[in-house]
């Protein structure tokens, strides 16, 4: 029985990983979407998203059964519950990627980010996605250590989009209200999506430690 259960920790494990692997899919296709004014990978971000909806939920459903048919406790009663603010976390990143793909869709055929911004997204997308594959491989191996990194790897996010307002709130920005609403949407979709990534880290750290790093 017990070895059973063990193997079904490790499942759900191996799950929260694949799920932070569909946001960083997710992620990526809906930046180059943005950037490249692509109605169908927009489009497709928009209809995969029901897959992260459907693994959360079966997460969800599986860790509620082992709490109710082994009742664990300790450390293994630190990841069932840690694990669901986890993929609650992965479910609201996949959602943040949608986001993006829908702003992009909305302004088709016109680009969403106008020159002056567009090394700013460019690296925003890269930032993120290589935080979520960095978090992806945090979630499979369970390491404390790696996941102390993810704690301030976003303050390159938050560098990029504190320039976002520096460009869009100056005198001379030519492209009017709507377009600035725009940005400045984008810009915190891309940040929240890496806050995620660092409470992810924050929580592993919980699982494998018994304590919560200060924030």
């Amino acid at each position: 029985m017990r070895t059973r259960f063990a193997e079904n920790l490790d499942s759900l494990s191996g799950d929260l990983a694949s799920m932070c692997r569909l946001s960083v899919t997710a992620m990526s296709e809906a930046s180059d979407a943005l950037l490249q004014a692509d109605l169908e990978l927009a489009e497709h971000v928009i209809d995969v998203s029901g897959e992260l909806d459907d693994a959360a939920a079966h997460w969800e459903k599986r860790a509620f059964a082992l709490l109710a048919l082994q009742a664990p406790v300790a450390h293994d009663l630190r990841f069932m519950v840690g694990g669901l603010h986890i993929s609650a976390d992965l479910h609201r990143m996949g959602g943040l990627a949608v986001h993006i793909a829908k702003i992009a869709r909305r302004r088709h055929p016109d680009h969403v980010v106008p020159d002056e911004v567009l090394d700013v997204f460019t690296e925003m997308g890269a930032v993120a996605v290589a935080q979520a594959r960095e978090t992806e491989q945090v979630l499979q191996h369970r390491d404390p250590e790696r996941a102390r990194g993810l704690l301030t790897a976003d303050e390159a996010m938050d560098d990029l989009h504190r320039s976002l307002f520096t460009i869009t709130q100056a005198e001379d920005w030519p492209h009017g209200v709507q377009s600035a609403v725009d940005i400045t949407l984008l810009g915190r979709f891309y940040e929240r999506f890496c806050d995620h990534t660092v409470e992810i880290g924050r929580r592993v750290i919980f699982l494998e430690t018994g304590s919560l790093p200060e924030q």
